[in-house]
């Protein structure tokens, strides 16, 4: 019986790691998520002040005349920070989901994108025509298709088409985003998702990150790459519950 007393000990000792690593992985994770929190927090407090300020300003250039066509793209820019900082708050608070017509919010967000990406980017949007009511919170949601388009646009170099179909089934909704850029390794598919990686000069690798937290924390969703080759483009899908 002695003969099994050292097997024993390494069966603990090697239990006792596998412990340790794994309260380790959720301690990281944890530590990770409140600098995600704190983060978010501290940049949407602190884009509060300067936008109220604009806001001041904006209204003191409607009372001295300024040109209409002026004011309103300084008032859309605005506009555009509020909903920045908006979202940035709701990153680590239980965010309110309420019952939207998806349809109509993916084609405010392409109307958004498209009209600030180049002219060589050809949107190509196919969803029903009847309304899809899904549980969302609008700028969360939003923010989560405008990433990935931008993520496609980077990966096509500002020239190419991306094609958004969304598709209705009895339980689940599926919206798939496909490019003709580059292409993603398949080595890479799950790696884009994590914090800080990027393939930019510029950027910080955190849009695709939010991204997956967004529609899985706090949509109850996944989102995945569903396909990818190199030299021909990429489908993100993103799958959400009726």
């Amino acid at each position: 019986q002695l003969s099994y007393y050292p097997y024993i000990q390494l069966g603990v000792i090697f239990l006792f790691i596998l412990v340790s690593y794994f309260a380790f992985s959720v301690s990281r994770k944890a530590e990770q998520n409140q600098v995600w929190v704190g983060m978010s927090k501290e940049t949407a407090h602190q884009l509060g002040t300067p936008i109220s300020s604009l806001l001041a300003w904006l209204e003191l250039l409607k009372i001295e005349g300024v040109r209409q066509d002026v004011y309103q793209e300084v008032e859309k820019d605005v506009k555009r920070l509020e909903t920045i900082t908006e979202r940035f708050s709701k990153i680590g608070s239980a965010p309110v989901l309420k019952p939207i017509n998806i349809v109509e919010v993916i084609d405010n967000a392409v109307q958004y994108i498209k009209s600030r990406a180049s002219k060589k980017i050809q949107f190509v949007v196919d969803q029903p025509n009847d309304e899809i009511l899904i549980p969302l919170n609008v700028a969360l949601f939003e923010w989560v298709i405008e990433n990935i388009c931008k993520n496609a646009i980077d990966a096509m170099d500002g020239n190419g088409t991306i094609e958004i179909n969304v598709q209705d089934h009895t339980q689940v909704v599926y919206i798939d985003i496909k490019d003709t850029g580059k292409g993603i390794p398949k080595s890479k598919f799950k790696t884009i998702f994590q914090p800080g990686y990027t393939t930019k000069e510029r950027g910080w690798g955190l849009g695709l990150s939010l991204t997956k937290r967004i529609i899985e924390s706090y949509h109850s969703g996944k989102v995945f790459i569903k396909s990818s080759e190199l030299g021909k483009g990429t489908v993100f899908r993103i799958a959400l519950k009726r």
